[in-house]
């Protein structure tokens, strides 16, 4: 009886060990997240309070949601892992130099965390994410200043971006001070866009660079103006607030604004990090504020505030 018991205690111990390392070689953590870890053995393993610089790409099937190569690498906290069904879990299995792959089901998000998918997520869908590890910080201000190099040439390239694109289509845009390129159709002929004047604007949003239209008051459903006070930029992008200074009332033209005006590394209205940016614009009416002026943005355009610079990911 004891033999057929210490056999079947190494069974399970062997079953497990299957069960850990199915699916061509990929392991899986308590919470039951997939991974799989390349790495030389050489370096020290993350410590929790310490950080990593990745190169991350986001899949979901064989689409590819995210790319850093095509931004900013991404920076992230280690914390102590816990079975959260969170990538989070293999932070603190990784040095330097490393490479993993992580997978995890749409239904087991759901199920595990009690969180309900994002629109674009469905229950059978599979997110992988694959990672490198570029640098290891032992210090947030090490961080800080990687991740401010890092953040200057971003801006480089979203400038770039928007500057061979306008002067492809032949636009005439000047560029504003903070970096806002804007053409004037008609500058208008009323009051000017100035500081403490509340401003009403019809606009349509486009993605850029393929111009796509992702939202619009100027026809559909809303056609009611956005009105918000210049200078309190709480509910609107900064390339807004910056731009729009060049018009009067009655101006029409269109803002082809960088990344770092809009949404920054926050998704922006494509769901991605870093985009840049077209809205087509008329200066309804200008006016002198009220000390009781209110913004009146409606829901769909609340989500334009300005981005703020994210804290590394703190790793659940």
């Amino acid at each position: 009886m004891k033999k057929l018991q210490t056999c079947s205690l190494i069974l399970s111990v062997i079953l497990f060990a299957i069960a850990c390392t199915n699916n061509n070689g990929l392991k899986r953590t308590k919470s039951g997240i997939l991974y799989k870890i390349s790495s030389d053995g050489k370096g020290q393993v993350a410590k929790p309070g310490q950080f990593l610089k990745l190169n991350l790409m986001q899949k979901i099937k064989d689409s590819v949601i995210y790319n850093s190569a095509d931004a900013m690498p991404a920076y992230v906290r280690v914390d102590s892992a816990r079975p959260s069904y969170s990538v989070s879990e293999v932070f603190s299995m990784l040095r330097k130099g490393d490479s993993a792959v992580v997978i995890l089901l749409g239904d087991s998000i759901a199920k595990k965390t009690g969180h309900p998918l994002p629109p674009n997520l469905k229950g059978k869908d599979k997110i992988t994410f694959q990672l490198k590890v570029i640098e290891l910080f032992t210090t947030r201000d090490s961080l800080l200043a990687d991740r401010q190099r890092e953040m200057d040439m971003e801006k480089g390239r979203e400038t770039k971006a928007l500057e061979d694109y306008i002067s492809k289509n032949k636009i005439n845009a000047q560029k504003t001070a903070e970096g806002t390129f804007v053409e004037i159709k008609s500058v208008g002929d009323g009051p000017a866009v100035d500081t403490g004047k509340l401003i009403s604007v019809l606009y349509t949003g486009k993605s850029f660079p393929s111009g796509k239209e992702f939202e619009s008051n100027m026809h559909g459903p809303r056609t009611e103006p956005v009105k918000f006070v210049v200078g309190n930029t709480s509910g609107m992008i900064r390339g807004w607030d910056d731009g729009l200074r060049l018009f009067r009332k009655g101006g029409k033209g269109s803002l082809y604004i960088p990344a770092y005006l809009a949404y920054d590394a926050n998704p922006g209205p494509g769901n991605k990090p870093f985009e840049n940016l077209i809205f087509d614009v008329e200066i309804v009416d200008v006016v002198d504020a009220a000390k009781s002026a209110k913004s009146s943005i409606p829901p769909q355009v609340q989500g334009m505030n300005q981005a703020k610079k994210p804290e590394p990911k703190k790793a659940k």
